[in-house]
């Protein structure tokens, strides 16, 4: 076997897990935990059910890799999203309310209300999936927003400030009044409420944190 042809065949093999772990997560975003089978994930997956089997042992072990997943896929959006104050540009208040309003995006979508949901529904049985989603999910997004906040801050661009508890302040203005609108993720808000939290969130965050000259 080549060199060429190990590669391909790693490759495949890498392919073939993401293909059942993104298989797995929508059958049990679907079906809850009980009601998944294994059979559906492998048809939904194009493989067959011992294919399942041979990459991801067991159907808890599927659960809890393809929630991983789920939530570093989550958690990939989001720090994308706050990639955008790497250059802010001269309109700090636009770039933060854009910021904003792509963080609420994803956090309102499909995947991530359905990662909440399993994370939650499935509480009893797999207690330990909270902190596991939330150290993925939201934890690295608080991390990754800090990071932008206190480069701003030594910047001149906002107050000196702690970074975490202003990363978490920011936070906090979006995700408690998207809750409210979306009756706790259980409707999808538009995208004209969802730029209107994200302006107000990102108004009250400066009236706290920005300098003088775009208070």
């Amino acid at each position: 076997m080549t060199a060429s042809t190990g590669r391909k065949g790693a490759r495949g093999r890498i392919d073939k897990r993401q293909a059942i772990l993104d298989a797995a997560f929508t059958v049990f975003a679907r079906r809850g935990y009980s009601q998944a089978g294994v059979q559906e994930i492998a048809e939904l997956a194009g493989v067959a059910k011992p294919t399942v089997y041979n990459h991801l042992n067991d159907k808890e072990t599927l659960f809890r890799l393809a929630m991983e997943a789920a939530a570093d896929a989550v958690s990939a959006d989001n720090v994308a999203s706050v990639e955008r104050l790497r250059d802010p540009g001269d309109d700090l208040r636009a770039a933060l309310e854009d910021v904003a309003y792509r963080m609420l995006r994803v956090c309102c979508s499909e995947r991530s209300r359905a990662l909440r949901w399993l994370t939650y529904a499935q509480v009893t049985r797999f207690p330990d999936m909270i902190e596991t989603v939330q150290s993925r999910t939201s934890d690295r997004l608080a991390e990754a927003l800090a990071d932008r906040l206190a480069r701003l801050s030594l910047a001149g661009r906002l107050r000196r400030c702690e970074p975490a508890q202003a990363a978490e302040h920011l936070l906090a203005l979006l995700t408690a009044p998207m809750e409210a609108r979306t009756s706790l993720g259980t409707r999808q808000a538009s995208a004209a409420e969802t730029r209107a939290v994200a302006e107000a969130a990102v108004d009250t965050f400066l009236r706290a944190y920005g300098p003088e000259e775009i208070t």
